[in-house]
């Protein structure tokens, strides 16, 4: 997807925000940002830190920290997402959406890393990886107020959670494209499966897309988020398969990553596509 792509759905989806909404959005990034702008400088401030994040970066292959700048797109997109979609909010999160400690650190290292050899090329390639903090720290102090968020609109925090959005959003597609992952069928979360809904049928005659049986009035069946129902023997083999509605091809939280990603990028395709 071209980046001026993404960075328009990103901006329509935000556009159709409440006032509120809006306040609570830039809120919760500006915390997200200052969060890990601490993080950051805990990191680059300490000697020994720094080396166990970048050993473990050396140690990751080219996959796992595609999956790692992943997981870390998700937890930001997740703000919005469930933003501006109630039913989502509602379902259990992807597990994969809260890093731990190590995982963080390696990401923001990673990111600054990629972010620094864009902004100059040369800067890493003449200096050795055990003198890369000294570089880093003064990057990161000459642009301590933007990164922060100290300081700055509600505009401004919005355009630089644009901005990350885009970036990984831009480096996960060009990943999930080249490991096979886009467009690949996942299986619904064991948490979204077990908080469906199970509700009786008041009026008999519809029949379960699945079997084709009709869905007795008194019995107790599955209602998806997307309003279609279903026999429970029915649709729980299907979502062991697939996070996706047979009728309508709703999909339902998963565990997986990439498949998260798209799910929660069609919502705002679809949000922000109907804005423009």
């Amino acid at each position: 997807m071209e980046e001026t792509t993404t960075r328009t759905i990103v901006i329509a989806a935000l556009s159709t925000l409440t006032p509120p909404q809006i306040s609570t959005m830039t809120t919760t990034i500006s915390s997200l940002f200052h969060f890990h702008r601490r993080r950051l400088s805990s990191l680059l401030s300490s000697h020994t830190l720094f080396s166990l994040s970048l050993h473990h970066l050396h140690s990751l292959s080219l996959h796992q920290k595609s999956l790692l700048i992943a997981r870390h797109l998700l937890s930001i997109l997740s703000q919005l997402s469930h933003l501006i979609n109630p039913t989502t909010a509602r379902m259990p999160p992807c597990t994969a959406t809260t890093l731990n400690d190590r995982d963080l650190d390696s990401v923001l290292l990673l990111l600054l890393l990629c972010e620094l050899h864009q902004h100059d090329p040369e800067s890493l390639k003449t200096l050795s990886p055990t003198d890369w903090r000294d570089s880093l720290s003064g990057y990161v102090s000459a642009t301590m107020l933007t990164l922060s968020g100290i300081g700055c609109s509600n505009s401004e925090i919005l355009i630089k959670y644009i901005e990350v959005v885009t970036k990984c959003k831009k480096f996960v597609d060009v990943m999930g494209c080249r490991d096979g992952k886009e467009g690949k069928e996942v299986t619904a979360s064991v948490a979204a499966v077990v908080a469906l809904p199970s509700v009786e049928v008041k009026q008999g005659g519809k029949e379960c897309a699945v079997c084709k049986e009709e869905m007795r009035q008194g019995r107790d069946v599955c209602e998806l988020p997307c309003e279609h129902r279903f026999h429970w023997m029915c649709i729980l083999p299907w979502v062991i398969k697939r996070n996706t509605c047979p009728c309508c091809r709703h999909r339902l939280p998963t565990d997986d990553v990439y498949g998260e990603i798209e799910r929660q990028w069609e919502l705002l395709v679809k949000i922000g596509g109907s804005y423009i």
